[in-house]
């Protein structure tokens, strides 16, 4: 399936199967980014907008927010948003030969996970292509180092039950159902998708091949609740999380 057809698939469910980032963020570190950011003279651009989760933080922070996705489904469940200052454009953003806005900030929030690393890279360039001179962006991708850690918390978890690691079934530990090659390049299968996370040093190592430099990088931390059904209350620090980084 292609991921026009997959997302509009998704698109009017999308509120109930899709993990809410923004609501989830048990530190507010995206809140804290877009007041950083936000500046009523700027045009931002929300890169993969699906429904328009940021647009209640973007739309009051920026004069005006360009909002693309390559699902048209979810950009007709984004136009119900009622914000005054939302423009709205229907593209494939891994398309290198994609026309772009040219924008003073980005938002892109787990966009960038598709299982052909050809494609994720054209999109951090097309990220770096819509970037005025001295904008930035503010991206959002899955943590490899989360996913491994969360697999070992799980183990640990049945460990402290009496469960031995062979024991356990092997449906809870499905994501690591693929080849070996994939697993090594962080593409791991969520609900039956091949999605795409990152490590530290190689958001370090890919980013300048983008054109992009990046600043900062933090955790978007999450409840282990976000991960397992009913985690024991000894379950605590470190938790769950995606990387944010700042870019320019």
């Amino acid at each position: 399936m292609d991921q026009r057809t997959h997302w509009n698939t998704i698109a009017p469910v999308y509120q109930d199967e899709i993990f809410d980032v923004f609501a989830n963020d048990r530190k507010g570190i995206l809140r804290k980014c877009f007041r950083k950011y936000a500046n009523k003279q700027h045009i931002a651009f929300d890169f993969g907008c699906g429904i328009g989760k940021a647009f209640r933080f973007l739309s009051p922070a920026f004069k005006k927010v360009i909002a693309m996705d390559i699902s048209d489904r979810c950009l007709e469940e984004a136009k119900n948003k009622e914000y005054h200052n939302l423009h709205f454009g229907l593209a494939d953003l891994s398309d290198e030969h994609l026309s772009l806005p040219r924008v003073d900030f980005v938002f892109c929030c787990n966009v960038i996970m598709l299982p052909d690393p050809d494609k994720n890279l054209s999109m951090f360039r097309n990220i770096k292509k819509s970037l005025k001179r001295g904008g930035s962006a503010v991206i959002v991708v899955p943590s490899l180092e989360s996913y491994l850690f969360s697999a070992w918390r799980l183990i640990d978890w049945y460990r402290h039950e009496g469960t031995q690691p062979e024991a356990i079934d092997r449906s809870e530990l499905s994501g690591f159902s693929g080849k070996i090659t994939d697993i090594l390049q962080g593409i791991v299968t969520i609900n039956e998708v091949s999605t795409k996370h990152y490590t530290e040093p190689e958001l370090h190592t890919l980013l300048p091949r983008a054109g992009l430099r990046l600043r900062n990088l933090h955790k978007v931390e999450y409840t282990w609740d976000t991960e397992f059904s009913q985690p024991p209350a000894w379950m605590k620090e470190p938790y769950p999380w995606d990387w944010l980084m700042e870019c320019n």
